[in-house]
């Protein structure tokens, strides 16, 4: 573990440094290819940064860091688009714009604030499923996908939730919210664009989505080029994603994940389209069965083309014994700080 943590330190000072390379040579390039030569090296960097780990939770932090939010940033940011732009004033917060699945409020509003025992509750949830798992010989398989799904999303939450309360007071300023309770979503448009892992589709969107329509135009109708945009959006996140994969794994990839973001997006672009339709406009569900059919759909997608690589691999598992480890190192290490600054007398009384 403590051979981990200097390599995270090593990995993250040459990040910082690579950033700041890219803040300071904006100031004298001016935005277009140019600018992109310059920071390219810093993308190639970062692609290979996650593979100095072993622990699945670095490797993660890191990949879904630099890999995939500093380097899509960093290359939006090199034609004076995306969340890096306009620049940040200061450098410490264009690195943690950089680094971190974070933005500035556009329209700073009164939040609602989720009280302190829902992060409490979730916390309680995570680590009653991770014991699950030492029971899953007795589990059936559609239990274990419902398992998997809650794991991914609490540990996202419970991540995320407190580095972007320091952030936003170590920034001093409004930043938007990360995850819009995805479980009430009543579309597929509406789960992937405005509830889950919200900087991903704010990324996607002036680098894919974009870029796609605007070319399509040109030789297709509008409607039909936003569909390509969609399309070739998901497309993008599916090949990212895989690329995470292989840093968990460290396996070839399958194409399984590609496919599920791919199904995903031909079924959004189905659902935009459907939704123009005056039949459909006719015809209006209850919203209870929209969000079990949106997030059912989610769910039995993901435990046929998602999850699979994972659970062959046993990340899953990977994932909570490090978790029980980082709770046993934490408390080695203050135990041992406490021991530190007690009387000799009082640490023999500890050790026998």
């Amino acid at each position: 573990m403590e051979e981990e943590l200097k390599n995270f330190m090593k990995v993250w000072v040459s990040a910082i440094i690579s950033i700041s390379y890219c803040f300071y040579s904006s100031t004298r390039i001016k935005a277009g290819v140019f600018r992109l030569l310059f920071v390219l090296p810093v993308c190639v960097q970062f692609l290979f940064l996650p593979l100095c780990f072993s622990s699945l939770h670095l490797t993660g932090f890191t990949a879904f860091s630099l890999t995939w939010l500093a380097n899509f940033k960093i290359i939006l940011f090199s034609f004076d688009k995306g969340p890096l732009y306009p620049t940040p004033p200061n450098i410490s917060q264009f690195i943690c714009f950089a680094c971190f699945p974070i933005k500035l409020q556009q329209n700073p509003k009164p939040q609602i604030h989720l009280p302190k025992w829902v992060l409490a509750i979730r916390v309680a949830i995570f680590f009653v499923l991770l014991k699950l798992y030492d029971y899953k010989q007795y589990l059936s398989s559609n239990v274990l996908l419902v398992l998997y799904s809650l794991h991914v999303y609490l540990e996202f939450e419970i991540l995320l939730a407190p580095l972007r309360v320091l952030l936003t007071v170590a920034l001093g300023c409004d930043l938007e919210p990360q995850f819009n309770e995805p479980y009430l979503a009543t579309s597929l448009q509406d789960f992937w664009g405005r509830r889950w892992n919200l900087m991903v589709p704010a990324i996607l969107r002036p680098s894919v989505y974009v870029p796609v329509r605007r070319i399509t135009e040109r030789k297709m109708k509008s409607k039909q080029a936003k569909l390509l945009g969609v399309l070739a959006t998901f497309l993008v996140s599916g090949v990212v994603h895989e690329l995470i994969f292989f840093y968990f794994t460290r396996e070839s990839p399958t194409g399984e994940v590609t496919w599920f973001f791919i199904l995903h997006g031909v079924c959004t672009a189905a659902e935009v389209a459907a939704k123009r339709t005056s039949l459909l406009n006719r015809w209006k569900m209850s919203v209870m069965v929209s969000r079990l059919l949106t997030v059912g759909f989610v769910v039995v997608t993901g435990g046929w083309l998602f999850f699979p690589p994972l659970m062959r691999s046993g990340m899953i598992e990977t994932l909570s014994n490090e978790v029980f480890l980082s709770i046993d190192f934490i408390k080695q290490k203050v135990f041992s700080i406490f021991l530190v600054n007690l009387p000799k007398s009082w640490i023999d009384v500890f050790r026998s």
